[in-house]
């Protein structure tokens, strides 16, 4: 019901929502829970296991009942709390976990079958008979899985995501939070504030506190008013921080439009990569459910969570309200409720040495043994230490076993908060995430002077390890009671006493999974699902790891938390892949060359990630293959330009670069001269080929690794964990340079007159011969030249820093044009490398070896490498291996298929008689044939013979001869010339 007088929501400003097909009014700045709350609407939802009655007990992010789906449609958004999501006019809700309604739920059976349902029982029911798995048991367990649902629709909502950097980031606007961003702000600092709610102020909003002698909440809108009046502030509401990651980057999302009836072209949610040097925590802290019979009723809440609903809401959740308590904080909702006007029907608290009541009955040194009522509470019963037992009819019950701070963010780089026996919790430890320093309720500092007093020190601190002026600030007089309480996580007793609200795990649960010897918190945690799911043990977390203590005979320090991972709060996939709808939410990679590409019409592949074009089609031209053909014979005869940007680039320096190359490569590279490049292989720990790529020596310490496109990643990790783990001996330095050069390929006899025309210096065969590196000047820009060839012709590699890149692929093939070539694609350039029997790893595919591929001779006889005691293996090196051919038809069908079989001529084209496969072909216009590339057992003494090549999923058999893998130019003569 509503409370005159009471709230922050415009009572001006009527909104109409629809909440299972029924319409309710509240106002705006009212969430649905406080909506439905005021029509006097308890029962919300079912739960999980046993869809039992739920209704609302929170007030935030932490409810663990009230979910809800919002919408409906491809706008369908399932599992959203009642307490977050702020209400519209037209607003659509829908109950959850039920069929066919909500008042009638058939699956509520389940609560009747609650003995067979306990921790674990899928592990033990479902094991027999073993037919009835797939046509019984897992068909009924995936239709009943699940809490909310989605439509299955493509969503045409709109994400976006954004990027900011600060000094400082304040998470949380409480008391704490508001003291730490205006002391830095007022020194100059560049401060980002981030508060989930919809308001700033945190707990102000719903507490009568006073500070400064005004109200706290008067305090927080005279901060908050000052705070976005500085320009180096900027305050982000409805913006919850959910990780925190490495180098100060803490991931955000911001819920933009979730409470418009029109999104009026914003986007539904954003969200945003914070880079921060300083990081100030004030989420404040959770306050924690006690256990007992039946504590699950709809109608019972949290004891802050009421005091919220009369203060920022102006809501009574009931006409006779019962407080349960084990501390004095909870006593100041039943204060608040006298005053308010709303009848408190009691507080039952578990000491004896409790606060007299105000107004009100205070039961001292009793607690709460079980409640009555089905779908909304009626009643609850409360025992003595001496055994008699009470009753007060009530329809709330505010209970509180005292606080948790909300140490998530704190853990999220896997650190451990330590325990605090004088609040009975756990708290943040120092350095847990680097730059991050918790402050306020959320450090254990439940008062609000100790909550300013953090915050202000915790800025100055962020300042001066900033280097920026730090100015002595006043912090104001608040309330600074001590916090008192007695422990108590379960009210002993029969009958089922839940902890987590939401997947219905009680204390008999728990204490199973310690008899059955899951006493870990991590076992227990998943043997009876405990604080997972969408609460994320925000409410039940640490109540359970006591009971499994006391189960266990432990200590609860010695227990241990389970682990906190990000996110805090769900996040949908659309925002972290905001951009990328309908592309599957792949991460996309474009070179500087991909708008001019496009602009020719070029239509683009994924390569490692990255987007480069296949070919680029000219007027005329019908098929692709045209193109292809075209663009071969660009740098067959003339020249060519390809963006090779993709190649993973890894610039290594230090006085022992020389020696790791050599560890890591099979042939030596400290013995490469400055100057030039030469061609390496990388051999994985098992002897098999990793990747092979041209390394360049631009200094005596300097020097600059291609990888494949495809391999960029795995092999800066693996140089990485050579650089840490095998060799730290070695002073050397890897870093991944990729995106900081734009790089092109210009290739074909022509392309040593184009380049002259564009380079300060010109070049020729004795200033640049092949494989020489260096510096030019392109254009008055500083870049590298590299003398090395994919295409088996005279060819060039120029690399210029990338914001250059689009201007150079525009001018190189603009020249190239008018020599009488142009650009040539990814299609072209597989035909070049096949002419010459260039491998990628369609043949170094993770199977084969240095000798598989002929380059046995490259693993140097002279030092040790990774991987060479493995490839010198026997049966890696036995002549039956399947080895690196070169194919090409010689029957009527000439057509060859990459992934078919090599059968000798009088077999049967099966399994069994396979003699080798094909890895690579392509349609050759040098030879006016398809040729290609495989490996054949004992290969390279097969040349000349004649075999089936068959493709079974094709339908494809063509007679060809097995030949040496370089059809063009064996020699190597244009490559030189």
């Amino acid at each position: 019901m509503r409370v005159a007088g009471k709230g922050l929501v415009d009572r001006s400003k009527p909104l109409r929502f629809l909440f299972d097909g029924t319409s309710y009014q509240g106002f705006e700045g009212d969430t649905l829970a406080s909506a439905l709350l005021a029509n006097d609407v308890k029962m919300v939802a079912r739960s999980f296991k046993y869809h039992r009655p739920r209704g609302i007990m929170g007030a935030g992010s932490e409810e663990a009942g009230a979910l809800v789906t919002v919408g409906s449609g491809a706008h369908q958004d399932p599992n959203v709390r009642a307490t977050v999501q702020e209400i519209y006019e037209g607003l659509s809700a829908q109950s959850q976990n039920r069929w066919p309604s909500l008042g009638f739920d058939i699956l509520s059976v389940n609560d009747l079958a609650a003995p067979f349902l306990g921790a674990g029982f899928y592990y033990k029911t479902f094991m027999w008979p073993k037919a009835f798995w797939e046509k019984l048991y897992e068909p009924v367990i995936r239709r009943s899985a699940g809490i909310g649902a989605l439509s299955g629709l493509s969503n045409a909502d709109r994400y976006e995501k954004a990027f900011a950097f600060c000094d400082l980031l304040v998470i949380g606007s409480g008391p704490s939070g508001l003291m730490a961003a205006l002391t830095a702000a007022r020194a100059g600092a560049d401060v980002i504030l981030c508060e989930e709610d919809s308001v700033f102020g945190g707990r102000l909003n719903g507490e009568t506190l006073e500070i400064a002698e005004t109200s706290g909440q008067d305090w927080g809108t005279a901060a908050i008013a000052e705070l976005s009046s500085m320009d180096n502030v900027r305050l982000m509401s409805r913006t919850t921080v959910t990780g925190a990651y490495d180098q100060g980057t803490y991931g955000a999302l911001e819920r933009v439009s979730h409470h418009m009836t029109q999104a009026q072209g914003k986007p539904l949610e954003t969200f945003w990569r914070i880079v921060a040097k300083r990081a100030i925590l004030a989420a404040g802290a959770i306050e924690r459910p006690v256990a007992f019979r039946n504590n699950d009723r709809p109608g019972i809440m949290t004891a802050a969570a009421v005091r919220i609903y009369l203060h920022r809401y102006g809501v009574a959740p009931g006409k006779a309200v019962t407080v349960f308590a084990n501390n004095d904080d909870a006593h100041r909702t039943a204060r608040d409720l006298v005053a308010a006007g709303v009848h408190v029907a009691g507080v039952i608290d578990t000491r004896t040495d409790a606060p007299d009541g105000q107004g009100y009955p205070v039961y001292k040194g009793a607690e709460v043994c079980d409640s009555a009522g089905r779908r909304a509470l009626e009643s609850v019963s409360f025992r003595y230490a001496d055994g008699r037992v009470d009753k007060l009819q009530t329809d709330c019950l505010a209970m509180s076993g005292g606080w948790n701070p909300t140490v998530h963010l704190a853990c999220h780089m896997n650190g451990r908060p330590k325990w605090d026996d004088s609040i009975q919790s756990f708290v943040p430890t120092e350095g847990m995430v680097p730059g991050l320093e918790a402050v306020g309720a959320c450090n254990g500092a439940f008062s609000t002077h100790a909550a300013l007093l953090q915050g202000n020190a915790a800025a100055l601190t962020a300042l001066g390890d900033l280097g920026l002026k730090t100015i002595a600030q006043d912090v104001p007089d608040a309330e600074d009671a001590p916090y008192r309480l007695k422990p108590l996580w379960a009210v002993k007793g029969k009958g089922r006493a839940w902890l987590d609200f939401q997947n219905d795990v009680t204390v008999k649960d728990v204490k199973m999974a310690a008899q059955e010897n899951f006493r870990s918190v991590e076992h227990m945690k998943r043997y009876t699902t405990q604080g997972m799911a969408p609460d994320q043990g925000k409410n039940s977390n640490v109540a359970a790891l006591a009971v499994l203590a006391d189960a266990t005979g432990r200590g609860i320090p010695e227990t241990g938390t389970t682990t906190f991972r990000p996110p805090f709060v769900p996040v949908s996939i659309a925002s972290l892949g905001a951009g990328a709808q309908g592309k599957g939410f792949a991460p996309e990679r474009f070179t500087t060359s991909h708008s001019a590409s496009v602009e020719r019409g070029a239509p683009m592949i994924e390569a490692g990630l990255w987007y480069r074009p296949s070919y680029f089609p000219a007027t005329g031209e019908k098929t692709w293959r045209e193109s292809c053909d075209r663009e071969v014979g660009y740098v067959r005869n003339a020249v060519g330009v390809c963006d090779v940007s993709t190649l993973g680039k890894i610039d290594i320096q230090g006085p022992d670069a020389g020696a790791f190359l050599d560890f890591v490569y099979t042939n030596m590279f400290s013995t490469l001269k400055v100057g030039r490049t030469r061609y390496g292989l990388m051999l994985r720990e098992d002897g098999t080929v990793m990747d092979d790529g041209t390394t360049a020596r631009l200094g005596e310490t300097h020097y600059v690794m291609t990888t494949t496109t495809a391999a960029a990643g795995a092999v800066m990790r693996h140089l990485e964990y050579v650089k840490q783990c095998l060799r730290p001996d070695l002073d050397v330095n890897l870093v991944s340079v990729t995106e900081q050069w734009a790089q092109f390929a210009v290739a074909g006899p022509k392309s040593r007159d184009l380049l002259n025309g564009l380079l300060d210096t010109k070049l020729d065969n004795e200033s640049w011969p092949f494989m020489a590196c260096g510096t030019v000047s392109a254009l008055g820009v500083e870049g590298r030249l590299f003398r090395i060839s994919f295409s088996g012709e005279h060819a060039y590699e120029i690399a210029v820093p990338a914001r250059y890149g689009d201007s150079l692929f525009r001018t190189l093939t603009s020249r190239a044009e008018a020599m009488g070539g142009g650009a040539y694609g990814m299609e072209a350039l597989n035909v070049l490398r096949i002419e010459k029997g260039f491998i990628t790893h369609s043949e170094i595919h993770g199977r084969t070896n240095a000798f598989d591929i002929g380059m046995e001779r490259m693993v140097s006889q002279k030092k040790d490498c990774i991987g060479k005691t493995m490839s010198e293996r026997p049966g890696l090196t036995d002549p039956e291996r399947e080895q690196l051919v070169g194919v090409k038809p010689i029957g009527p069908v000439k057509q060859l298929t990459a992934g078919s079989f090599l059968f000798k001529s009088e077999d049967a084209a099966v399994r069994e008689n396979a003699q080798g496969y094909m890895t690579s072909v392509g349609f050759s216009p040098e030879f006016g044939t398809f040729i290609g590339l495989g490996f054949l057992s004992n290969g390279r003494a097969r040349h000349g013979e004649q075999m089936l090549m068959v493709d079974h999923l094709r339908d494809v058999v063509a007679r060809v001869e097995i030949c040496d893998p370089v059809f063009f130019d064996p020699e190597g003569g244009r490559v030189r010339g």
